[in-house]
């Protein structure tokens, strides 16, 4: 490891202490500055690793990262090295650290990664989805426009994609997920990863909705089955003529909507729609 100084992004555990790697610890224990997003937690973490603080810990969170990333940088451009965790995980993944590496590469600093835990990559690989290409898509925006436009991106994304989640708001991403893709898309969702209570539930975002019509406790992340992939789009008349068919078999206009998404091409809510105008036209 070089002695000159550098912003070091530190991996911590995101459930089980025991995954704290000995290379993390050694970069705690070297560091000349311990920048962390919760001073409270990565004190317990310092104990657990038997390491002292002392005056090097301070706090480098979302709300200030922005304004301390000026004085990181001169701290670094010193000769020293400042090590940089967040609460669990990767710093800068859906986390404060982002800001930081861009003030260091911009100011022609080194920085360094010690890799470790990622709550995103433990759930993929437990989802029983596709691996090979995946979009982290981190947390949705709560609501408005701008949360539409992502679920509707989600719908049509041919890779894997992870979400994260907070417990009290699953159940509505999940029904907000479920009227994009429709009932039949595959879904995990993988909670308290790596801790004593570790869950994975697997199946379908129909019943994903059933099954999590109360919150869970811990910390969420969502797999969701890739979109299948259609060379060329229906043209409205096929649309419609699809539709008139789906309607004429007296299914449920959800059921339709998903069925023609399926076989079309086109996305959930162009389906919906074709569904919803060939009943009216009866």
């Amino acid at each position: 490891m070089s002695s000159k100084g550098a912003l070091v992004l530190v991996a911590t555990p995101i459930g089980n202490l025991g995954d704290l790697s000995p290379r993390a610890v050694e970069a705690l224990r070297t560091a000349d500055v311990i920048a962390a997003e919760d001073t409270r937690r990565t004190r317990a973490l310092l104990t657990h690793a038997d390491i002292t603080a002392g005056k090097r810990l301070r706090a480098v969170h979302g709300h200030n990262e922005r304004a301390r990333a000026a004085a990181i940088v001169e701290e670094v451009r010193a000769g020293l090295r400042v090590a940089y965790v967040t609460d669990a995980g990767m710093p800068g993944v859906s986390d404060p650290g982002e800001r930081l590496v861009r003030a260091c590469v911009d100011a022609g600093l080194s920085v360094e990664v010690v890799p470790g835990p990622s709550a995103a990559l433990t759930a993929l690989v437990l989802s029983g989805l596709a691996t090979a290409r995946f979009a982290f898509e981190g947390f949705l925006p709560r609501k408005g426009r701008e949360r539409d436009d992502r679920v509707e991106a989600i719908e049509r994304e041919e890779r894997t994609t992870i979400l994260f989640e907070s417990p009290h708001r699953l159940a509505s991403t999940l029904v907000d997920l479920t009227d994009a893709c429709g009932e039949s898309r595959r879904v995990a969702v993988a909670r308290e990863l790596t801790k004593l209570h570790e869950e994975v539930w697997r199946g379908t975002l129909g019943e994903a909705v059933q099954h999590f019509d109360r919150a869970p406790r811990g910390e969420i992340v969502i797999v969701l089955e890739p979109a299948v992939a259609v060379d060329v789009e229906a043209s409205d008349a096929d649309l419609a003529q699809q539709a008139l068919a789906l309607v004429d078999e007296g299914l449920p206009t959800r059921v339709a909507a998903d069925r023609l998404a399926a076989r079309s091409g086109v996305s959930r809510r162009r389906a919906y729609d074709a569904v919803i105008a060939q009943r009216r036209a009866r």
